[in-house]
């Protein structure tokens, strides 16, 4: 398969990180990165990237160690929600032998692992309070201590930060520190989901179609125009990781209806009016249905989003908080966090590929 435009450099660029051109594709918001983020790499300062899941906090995150000072020391990444808490704290700062029940031997912690290089704190908003303190003395004075030691240790890293919440809604709720994000916050990077840059679909699809072809050995045809079109279309719940997925699904099975079959039915999920199938049409009255359908699924997903914080939940949307309870009611939504237990009836979860 030959490719042309930006995903030409494909062949070269087959590790962990894609072809600039592929990364920041046409959109504005994505070219305010790249400036940002050019300026910011040769700069030892904590960096803050935030975006919903999936839009590419991690590849980002990797751009900004491999054009920094520190590109020849080791990106070390931490998924925060991927550990336990009670494991968290002697993961990224180690321990000290016979620090507890188990410690048989003296441990290295991911802050040590980091020396001299980039630590990446994904998904930071998971960190509780003890150990957000932790982290704040990192960023001050460059010094931790592992768990059971007496001493402090002194190491030079640069930190990188990513989530996919709003930390001043945190803060507000107290769950998070003031003094740790705006230690944290000294550039910010906003990823846009793939629905805000939607012209960027077609190279993102090339690129991982090509990169997939290699990787498994198959020859999965360049997409169809019809396909592609499909694609801009598509809402992308899950951003570009859901597109990846979707692309890789294609290369194995090698059939397009397949994925096609898929889009139109995750679309249908998402807005689907009652038509009548004989007898008059009325648009005003399809739309309306169609706009509060729409309306409720959005209200669910940011209260499910904000923990079930109504007033929070609010704020998110721009409305006060009289409104947001009047449209819940209006929805049939419950109205409290014991909803959380048990799914919503007519509510279809989005698959969200695997930032």
């Amino acid at each position: 398969m030959t490719t042309t435009g930006p995903v030409s450099s494909l062949v070269q660029a087959l590790g962990e990180i894609p072809p600039q051109p592929v990364v920041f594709g046409c959109s504005e918001a994505m070219r305010t990165v790249r400036e940002r983020l050019d300026k910011v790499a040769g700069a030892n300062v904590p960096v803050l990237i935030h975006g919903e899941s999936g839009t590419g906090k991690d590849i980002i995150a990797r751009m900004i160690h491999s054009q920094s000072p520190w590109k020849t020391g080791p990106f070390v990444k931490v998924n925060c929600p991927a550990i336990p808490g009670t494991l968290l704290e002697s993961e990224l700062f180690g321990y000290e032998k016979g620090a507890f029940t188990g410690a048989y031997g003296t441990k290295p912690g991911r802050v040590e692992m980091a020396h001299r290089g980039t630590l990446f704190l994904d998904e930071i908003s998971e960190l509780d309070l003890g150990l957000q303190s932790k982290l704040l003395q990192l960023l001050q004075d460059g010094q931790f201590c592992r768990i059971g030691a007496q001493e402090d240790k002194k190491v030079e890293v640069r930190i990188v930060c990513a989530t996919n919440r709003k930390l001043e809604d945190e803060i507000e709720n107290g769950t998070f520190r003031q003094d740790l994000f705006y230690r944290i916050n000294v550039v910010n990077l906003y990823l846009p989901p793939l629905r805000e840059r939607r012209a960027d679909v077609p190279d993102l699809a090339s690129y991982f179609l090509e990169y997939y072809n290699r990787k498994y050995n198959c020859r999965a045809r360049q997409l169809s125009s019809e396909l592609i079109r499909l694609l801009e279309k598509y809402h992308w719940p899950g951003n570009i990781r859901e597109l990846e997925n979707l692309i890789k699904r294609y290369v194995i099975l090698g059939n397009e209806d397949a994925i096609t079959s898929d889009l139109v039915g995750r679309e249908q999920e998402y807005f689907n009016p009652e038509i009548p199938i004989d007898g008059p049409i009325s648009l005003k009255k399809i739309t309306r249905q169609a706009v509060r359908e729409l309306e409720r699924k959005i209200i669910l997903k940011v209260l499910q989003a904000n923990h079930w914080n109504r007033k929070q939940a609010a704020r998110a949307l721009g409305i006060s908080y009289r409104a947001l309870l009047y449209k819940i009611r209006d929805a049939g939504l419950p109205s409290s966090r014991s909803a959380r237990r048990k799914p919503e009836e007519g509510v279809v979860a989005q698959p969200v590929a695997a930032g």
